[in-house]
């Protein structure tokens, strides 16, 4: 917040609080368009992510489970060091670009954005160099001597990716995430096909161990890294005159030394990054606590405990985390803006874009959670293999994404208000909460019980959020409740749609091939999906929430 204030107090001067052009956008247009933009990269980058399974599941063979737990616990220790190396980075420079951009100071963020290069690149070396030395350190490890390459393998990958993240933060602090949505898309498709590539050479081909085929799975992150960043130079190259003209046409009233700027964007960051890792530190927590538990209170053998965890931790995540990428897009969108508005004292523009924020993420992710849940057996069929445990934790964990997606766009808001020590505060509450009902969960629901406890923490933290807006920037409640009662009536109707499909489908056809599984979830999807946007544009809640534009799907679909 003491950052924000003093910032804000600087301009007093009319021209120099506005930005150089003219006949904007209005700020809900800015946000669905950048929604939308990186909504596509997000989503379309994460199912890349989840299809890939299908081949590279199946020429693990008879070692795909083990496989997939061995990959799944490298890329748990990773993402913490992930996080901890850029978590914070695209949203605390976008916020702070379009903070200075809002008061005509361009020529400032984008002394920001160089200066700050060179401090991530130190970053991400300082952060690779400690994950490859604590590799082999056992309470890391946990005595398996197999994650050691595989921790070292993803360690390569920290030295570019916080570059890359600098990057879209810039631009996502112009509002233009147009740059950040594709080198997602080209960060994952390269990394996917060095992954698949590679796994078919030494598992089809040489007939290796699949130990070797998930290092160099693993070692595909710092492939993928090299073409998303690739990309980001080029468009940066593109847009260099504009840029540069726009610094040319700044106010230059705010003085700001260099140290200032990246102590500014670093003291921003840290919060980012605590509410961005706290997805990753409640998988940590996972890691660290499913295989000591079960181990020790019940008789199951040390394969099946590693199974249930690639299960619900790697598995069923990877699908799930295809929803709440769109949670994370939302977010991506919002905080620019929200900043932007903050910074112009605009009261009510801020209370206004915290409910559209709200009322896009439920209008999205609440039939998307409840659709996955209805189509879980198919979905995972289609992905991995018939496994009954599997599926059902999928529909489960299906649930779970609302809350994790509720956080992800909610604390991001509270942090676009430069409130980041009570979201740090509310997150550290939740997690508290998931520290304690862990282990008594895990012991009485085994793989649902770390879900579970996921989903109460996060909910505890929403609840806190929650009344913050509505105290603190006079949040519209019962125009939200309005809006949440109609969205979940038609998700709750798409979700019996899909369920009923499923259930015909089961009593007709062996659900068990694959072939037969991706024909009824394509039905079950296609039509549930049909029947949720029918009840939106008919009724005309997608007009409210989303725009006008949609009258013209309703004018192609013939809906009065």
């Amino acid at each position: 917040m003491k950052a924000g204030k003093k910032m804000v107090e600087k301009p007093t001067d009319e021209n120099a609080s506005q930005p150089v052009t003219t006949n904007h956008p209005s700020a809900k247009e800015k946000m669905l368009r950048g929604s939308a933009w990186m909504t596509a990269g997000s989503v379309f980058s994460r199912i890349l992510g989840a299809i890939y399974i299908i081949p590279w599941y199946t020429w693990l063979g008879k070692d795909s489970l083990a496989g997939n737990a061995l990959y799944t616990k490298g890329y748990t220790l990773y993402s913490v060091f992930l996080m901890i190396s850029i978590a914070g980075i695209p949203s605390a420079v976008a916020k702070q670009v379009a903070h200075y951009n809002a008061q005509n100071e361009y020529a400032v963020g984008q002394r920001l954005f160089k200066k700050s290069l060179l401090v991530m690149l130190a970053f991400g070396v300082i952060g690779a160099t400690v994950m490859w030395l604590i590799a082999p350190l056992s309470f890391i490890s946990l005595g398996e001597k197999d994650v050691i390459p595989v921790f070292r393998s993803l360690a390569v990958a920290l030295i570019v990716i916080p570059v890359m993240s600098l990057t879209r933060g810039f631009f996502q602090g112009y509002q233009d995430m147009f740059p950040s949505a594709l080198s997602q898309l080209i960060e994952q498709l390269v990394r996917i096909i060095y992954m698949l590539v590679t796994m078919y050479l030494i598992m089809q081909i040489l007939h290796g161990n699949y130990q070797l085929a998930i290092i160099h799975s693993t070692l595909a992150a710092f492939v993928g890294a090299l073409g998303g960043l690739s990309i980001l130079i080029w468009y940066y190259w593109r847009k260099h005159a504009e840029l540069r003209a726009l610094a040319l046409q700044s106010a230059g009233k705010l003085q700001v030394k260099d140290s200032k700027i990246i102590y500014d964007m670093l003291a921003q960051s840290v919060p980012f990054v605590l509410i961005g890792a706290s997805t990753t530190l409640y998988n940590q927590l996972d890691y660290f606590t499913f295989k000591p538990t079960l181990t020790r209170f019940s008789n199951d053998s040390l394969r099946t405990i590693n199974d249930l965890y690639a299960i619900f931790a790697g598995n069923d995540n990877k699908l799930i985390m295809i929803i709440v990428a769109l949670a994370s897009a939302m977010a991506a969108t919002a905080v620019p803006l929200l900043s932007a508005a903050y910074t112009k004292k605009d009261q009510q523009g801020v209370a206004d874009q915290i409910a559209d924020a709200l009322e896009l993420f439920m209008i999205i992710m609440l039939p998307c959670s409840l659709g996955m849940a209805a189509v879980a057996k198919p979905l995972y069929i289609v992905f991995y293999q018939y496994n009954f445990t599997g599926i059902f934790v999928l529909s489960f964990s299906a649930y779970i994404a609302l809350p994790i997606g509720l956080f992800i766009v909610l604390s991001s808001l509270l942090q676009g208000i430069y409130q980041n020590k009570r979201a740090v505060q509310y997150f550290l509450v939740g997690f508290l909460i998931k520290l304690l009902v862990q282990v008594p969960l895990t012991i009485c629901l085994k793989a649902f019980g770390p879900l579970l406890a996921t989903g109460i923490g996060l909910m505890v933290s929403n609840i806190l959020m929650l009344r913050y807006f509505y105290f603190a920037c006079h949040l519209d409640l019962n125009r939200l409740l309005g809006r949440f009662n109609q969205i979940l009536i038609f998700s709750l109707l798409t979700f019996l749609v899909a369920l009923v499909v499923i259930f015909i489908a089961s009593q007709m056809l062996d659900l068990e091939f694959r072939l037969i599984s991706f024909v009824v979830l394509v039905l079950a999807a296609g039509l549930g999906a049909f029947v949720y946007l029918y009840c939106c544009l008919k009724s005309r809640l997608a007009d409210q929430v989303i725009g006008r534009r949609v009258a013209g799907l309703r004018k192609i679909l013939h809906i009065k």
